[in-house]
């Protein structure tokens, strides 16, 4: 009876308040739900419902997106956001899980109704406010459709298993390779007879002729044209995606980096003999690349004219006399593009203009202060303690110029100096035509 009462005095005060409302339609992406009424199907009944209702329709939004994942919607987000300020106290939508299927965006709806800010949620055949037992009865229906959406993801999984332990392929066929259309061979994929032999080729050149990735990205684009079955050529990651992929072998592993492998249906396009040794060719030549030194200054400068990173590598010149002089270059990576005209600049040279800069720079704010005065403070206990010279008076009042220091540590530091100073700079180095500028 207490109860009773209780609903009955919620219902007088929300019927004193007057209701906006903004009219939500999604569209739900999951196929399994083809059922549920279009976008405009929606809107179309809902505003039929809001005039015989006599309810005010203050704006229509709409959305594509899952509601699966938590704040995943932006239209749904802004919405929430816009009953937060005041802007709508009230929801008209088809049906609670157009709303919400996860825990969070029903959360978010309740915790408005506690709050009074959502006074009411309207569908076409429910209405839930902010009553103990329709908020209960509307956690119920979005428990039910989160629910729904965790045994679809149990069930899409179990079908993906079973077909890839058919030797079926889940998915978009490799570029070598196509999707069969029939309705009666969903999976199978058969080879592209005119790519699948320049993938082929891609293989043979990097295990026979030593070739590079990006070798092979300029024979495809430039020699032979080479396009995807969508009309695009390939880019440097994917060349290197398609040499590190054993479904061209007739095996496949799935999810990646699972450790699950299996034999594939399809036929291969090479053997596993080819692409083992292309595989250990660009091994060795990662190897090679791994052994070279440390550089200074890579990876903290950006390429001028595409804004690529800098990489480098060195030389080594013998002289008549028998000396061995070592020589470092830094170059664009082109890794955003591949025909950037960055000119090459030699470390010693990269360094003049560096230390050149260092007169304008304010060091003394460089974290690397309260290094060196470390440092100074062990020399002078070395000194003292095991040299046994007496600290000079006068040595107390000596400042350290942070500028001296930078240049010296350019000039005659370490690597690991060089590239701890640089990292202090809270400016980015920009590499172009040679010349080095300093963005604040």
């Amino acid at each position: 009876m207490e109860s009773q009462q209780q609903n009955q005095g919620v219902s007088r005060e929300l019927e004193a308040i007057p209701l906006k409302y903004c009219l939500y339609a999604r569209k739900s992406t999951e196929s399994e739900e083809r059922q549920v009424l279009s976008i405009d199907s929606q809107i179309k009944e809902m505003l039929e419902l809001a005039n015989r209702e006599k309810m005010n329709i203050v704006e229509i939004r709409r959305e594509s997106h899952s509601a699966k994942d938590t704040g995943q919607r932006p239209v749904y987000n802004g919405l929430i956001n816009d009953i937060r300020d005041g802007k709508f106290n009230a929801i008209l939508t088809w049906a609670p899980d157009r709303l919400s299927r996860n825990a969070g965006d029903l959360g978010s709806l309740v915790d408005l109704m506690d709050q009074g800010k959502l006074v009411e949620i309207n569908t076409h055949s429910q209405k839930f406010t902010n009553n103990p037992n329709e908020k209960f009865l509307l956690m119920i229906l979005g428990s039910q459709a989160k629910l729904e959406n965790d045994n679809r993801g149990i069930n899409v999984k179990r079908g993906l298993r079973a077909k890839v332990e058919m030797g079926l392929w889940p998915g978009v066929a490799p570029t070598g390779y196509l999707n069969e259309n029939r309705s009666d061979r969903k999976c199978y994929v058969m080879i592209d007879p005119i790519r699948a032999p320049i993938i082929k080729k891609m293989f043979e050149k990097v295990a026979n002729e030593n070739w590079s990735g990006r070798k092979v990205y300029m024979w495809l684009k430039n020699d032979l044209n080479f396009k995807t079955k969508n009309g695009f050529h390939l880019t440097l990651s994917n060349i290197y995606i398609i040499l590190h992929n054993s479904f061209y072998t007739g095996t496949f592993e799935y999810p990646k980096t699972s450790g699950n492998w299996y034999i594939g249906k399809h036929d291969p396009i090479i053997s596993k003999e080819l692409f083992d040794k292309a595989q250990n060719q660009m091994f060795e030549t990662n190897v090679e690349k791994g052994q070279s030194r440390e550089f200074a200054f890579t990876k903290l400068m950006t390429c001028g004219l595409c804004g690529s990173g800098i990489t480098a590598y060195e030389k080594f010149k013998r002289q008549k006399n028998g000396n061995v002089h070592r020589y470092v270059y830094y170059n664009c990576t082109k890794g955003k593009d591949i025909n950037c005209k960055s000119e090459t600049i030699r470390e010693d040279r990269l360094i003049e203009q560096i230390t050149q800069m260092i007169n304008d720079l304010d060091l003394d704010k460089l974290g690397m202060k309260e290094k060196v005065q470390k440092e100074v403070e062990r020399y002078h206990s070395f000194r003292t303690g095991v040299l046994g010279i007496q600290k000079d008076s006068h040595e107390d009042q000596k400042q350290i110029n942070m500028k001296d220091y930078a240049k010296y540590i350019l000039q005659q530091g370490t690597i690991l100096e060089k590239r701890e100073l640089m990292d202090n700079l809270k400016n980015k180095l920009v590499l172009k035509n040679r010349i080095i500028t300093i963005l604040n």
